[in-house]
């Protein structure tokens, strides 16, 4: 089968087709570090990781970027001209910091939970803040093709009448919004669905130079010159949550596109909403959780994860804290049966042909689930299923260790299955256990280049690291 996913600009679901053959290049619209992120910011980034997983699981070659937004990502954020404060100063308001500072302790807080959930490492977090030349570069070629504007002593806004393909992603074009429009006027724009490209506002903490004046990017721009600095102009995948796409998404589209970079991206994904106990999250209602909240409850990081994503990313989630504790229970089963089969395992004998049938037609279903736009619930129902009869059953010796591969195969999707303890193996040599003390050691030094450095030292080596709330633990790579 060839993996199909949901197009959001086709408004249909389409087979897979790489722009390079056998390449995969793919775009996460990623934190904005202003807080601890909450559940439901990690549906989205585990969404874009079990597409991650899908791809490397079909020999994709695959490029993932995702973005940290650590400046220009304002409160009133519905809208394509945003407004009010940035949420990063705000942030840094009331905790008395610096935004930079702020940016970079809840940037931490998203890397650490990632680890925690097993999210595999993108191959490039570029941040906001770092990007600023080729944002003011992108700039200047859509004023240079008549799409962008000065106001003197404003900034930069986006031309949006000079665009017709406006709309195209989320049917949000200039008739519709004219229509329902709720946008003050603000006679400084040429109209009000204009949006800023830079903004000038001595107020602002976080400012830097450019041809327009001192200021600081708007929130759309940076994704589009980012993704075109690491992905080129046409890339394959662009992902993020249902409320990316207007406007963050479509003002995207027109900045890309608009500036001459090319098409931009060939497919758009989107994951639905969270809701918790039938409502949207508040703080005020109670009801609001960041994966911290949840690992202070005595939850781990598989248990956290698999409950993000056993529904599937199209249909609206509901989370419970009841529905956590079965879905803990649930995925504590398929891990008894893991330890019992690594017991009784064996290189030794051939597998039943019986048994061997039923493992192949059962990864079979399985992977027809995933390639059936990441249909992880339909998956998870085949792995049930396998697992109840592998436990009744009762395989040994060869059969055994069939079955163990059946479950790594499953888990390289799922990420659930082997993580957050050792699989087995002999102990650790001691320059792989000198690393990993070393690492925990620039964990709490807080230096995550040198962590980050000496996990994939580790995993060169053949050890894989995962950190949880209890702790950082290893299993080997086979």
């Amino acid at each position: 089968m060839t993996l199909k996913l949901w197009n959001t600009m086709a408004n249909a679901l389409e087979e897979f087709q790489p722009i390079q053959a056998g390449e995969a290049r793919m775009y996460n619209c990623g934190p904005t570090v202003y807080s601890d992120p909450h559940i439901g910011n990690f549906r989205s980034f585990l969404m874009a990781d079990l597409l991650r997983r899908a791809l490397d699981q079909r020999g994709f070659k695959t490029v993932q970027i995702m973005n940290i937004t650590d400046v220009g990502h304002l409160t009133t954020d519905d809208v394509a001209d945003a407004s009010g404060e940035d949420k990063l100063e705000k942030k840094a308001r009331e905790e008395g910091l610096d935004p930079f500072e702020i940016a970079r302790t809840y940037e931490d807080v998203f890397h650490e939970n990632a680890e925690q959930l097993h999210l595999r490492k993108a191959h490039e977090y570029p941040r906001a803040t770092d990007h600023i030349p080729e944002m003011i570069e992108m700039i200047g070629q859509l004023i240079e093709r008549g799409h962008a504007y000065e106001v003197e002593g404003v900034g930069v806004y986006f031309r949006v009448h000079s665009f017709d393909q406006y709309g195209c992603l989320s049917g949000n074009t200039l008739d519709n919004l004219d229509s329902g429009s709720r946008i003050a006027v603000d006679e400084r724009k040429e109209s009000p669905h204009d949006f800023a490209l830079w903004k000038i506002d001595e107020k602002h903490l976080m400012q830097w130079d450019s041809p327009w004046g001192r200021g600081f990017p708007g929130w759309h721009i940076e994704c589009s010159a980012m993704s075109h600095k690491y992905l080129g102009g046409t890339f394959d995948l662009h992902t993020g949550g249902e409320d990316n796409i207007f406007p963050h998404h479509e003002c995207e589209i027109a900045q890309s596109v608009g500036s001459g970079v090319g098409e931009f991206a060939k497919v758009w994904v989107h994951a639905r909403h969270l809701l918790v106990d039938g409502e949207k999250m508040s703080k005020s209602k109670g009801n609001f959780f960041t994966i911290n909240d949840l690992f202070e409850k005595g939850y781990q990081g598989f248990e956290i994860r698999y409950s993000l994503i056993n529904s599937h990313y199209r249909q609206p989630m509901n989370f419970t804290l009841q529905g956590l504790e079965g879905d803990s229970k649930a995925i504590q089963r398929i891990r008894t049966l893991r330890e019992k089969l690594e017991e009784r395992a064996t290189d030794s004998g051939d597998v039943s042909e019986s048994l061997q049938q039923k493992l192949a037609s059962a990864q079979d279903s399985f992977d027809a689930c995933i390639d059936d736009d990441l249909n992880v619930s339909g998956a998870l129902g085949v792995l049930h299923e396998t697992v109840r009869a592998l436990g009744r059953e009762e395989p040994v010796g060869a059969d055994a260790a069939a079955a163990l591969e059946f479950l790594r195969h499953c888990d390289e999707i799922l990420g659930v299955i082997f993580v957050g303890e050792s699989s087995g193996g002999d102990d650790l040599s001691e320059e792989q256990q000198g690393w990993i003390d070393q690492r925990e050691q620039a964990r709490k030094d807080k230096d995550w280049a040198l962590a980050d450095q000496l996990r994939d030292r580790l995993l060169e080596s053949g050890i894989q690291i995962e950190d949880g709330a209890g702790g950082t633990t290893w299993s080997r790579v086979r």
